[in-house]
């Protein structure tokens, strides 16, 4: 998957009429992308088009249209685009009721670098999380993080034959596992696969 060319960016004239038909294309396109693990963590495996519909939206909410910003935007969430030997995700820990999600939070401390993928006869791939910042303090892990796994060729050709994936989360707090991933997101995720 390539990076996101300023020059393929509607500007925010252009966005605002694109807007509605473009987001609902993009959440129908996450629906694949998509793994509830358990009740209260999600993972939303990034491409080139959730990306972009982010740096749209970005731009569009903060009503950025000079270049400098525009590039710091392109800077910032380019690296979430996955290489062909990745998959780059957005972890999302979700508690409704705000006084169990701040109790949540301090009990999963580490929880980011607990998530892992498999494919069916190779090693567990544990998640490399945060590259950007560290989103974790003394007190709590944070909501939101992202995470990045890194596959073998011998993981992305076997993928690619046909052999399963399981993803889970093993933390002390909160352990669970999706096996197998079902065939609308194990085929988006392959598809991601150079």
């Amino acid at each position: 998957m390539g990076q996101i060319a300023r020059d393929s960016l509607l500007s925010l004239e252009a966005y605002a009429k694109e807007r509605k038909a473009f987001r609902a294309r993009v959440i129908a396109h996450k629906k694949h992308r998509t793994i509830r693990l358990g009740e209260h963590v999600n993972l939303l495996f990034e491409d080139e088009l959730t990306i972009r519909y982010q740096v749209q939206e970005m731009l569009r909410i903060e009503r950025i249209f000079e270049e400098d910003g525009i590039q710091h935007e392109l800077d910032a969430y380019n690296p979430l685009i996955p290489d062909g030997s990745n998959w780059k995700a957005t972890m999302l820990i979700e508690y409704p009721d705000v006084a169990e999600r701040h109790r949540m939070l301090a009990a999963l401390k580490g929880i980011e670098r607990k998530v892992w993928i498999q494919v069916e006869g190779c090693a567990r791939v544990t998640a490399v999380a945060d590259e950007d910042l560290e989103r974790e303090n003394d007190e709590k892990t944070s909501s939101v993080h992202f995470l990045r796994f890194e596959l073998t060729e011998e993981m992305r050709k076997a993928l690619q034959y046909g052999v399963g994936l399981a993803i889970g989360v093993d933390h002390p707090q909160y352990t669970v596992r999706v096996d197998p991933v079902p065939p609308e997101q194990r085929a988006a995720l392959v598809a991601d696969l150079a």
